[in-house]
């Protein structure tokens, strides 16, 4: 088991039970939070290895939710991938200028996750 913690920030339980499942299985830790005032304590209370930010939470969106999470010099370290099903022309570069680290599209590929989690990982640790 890999051991590294994963903090998803999603409002939709099925699509947090599928990454769960998946991720799980392949010997991460994942932490959840339904919406963007609680992701950003969970953030700071748990100090994840990575972050998965859904765009389309209520109350705060996911770009201002890695705005606060980046804001904290104890994560501006930690990578924020971006899931998101907003793929119009724009939408990833507008992740990116939020301050995530990298971009994943929904629907989620299950066969293709755990290896995008692991090049996301491996990024940092390098």
């Amino acid at each position: 088991m890999n051991g590294k913690r994963i903090l998803y920030i999603e409002d939709n339980p099925e699509n947090r039970l599928l990454v769960r499942r998946v991720l799980t299985a392949e010997g991460y830790t994942l932490l959840e939070a339904a919406d963007g005032p609680s992701g950003v304590v969970a953030a700071e209370e748990h100090q994840p290895d990575l972050i998965l930010m859904d765009i389309n939470l209520p109350d705060l969106d996911g770009y201002e939710v890695t705005t606060r999470i980046k804001r904290n010099p104890e994560l501006s370290r930690v990578p924020v991938i971006a899931m998101t099903a907003n793929v119009m022309h724009g939408d990833r570069e507008r992740s990116l200028a939020a301050g995530c680290d990298g971009y994943i599209q929904k629907p989620i590929d299950i066969d293709l996750l755990p290896e995008q989690i692991a090049k996301f990982l491996s990024r940092i640790q390098s």
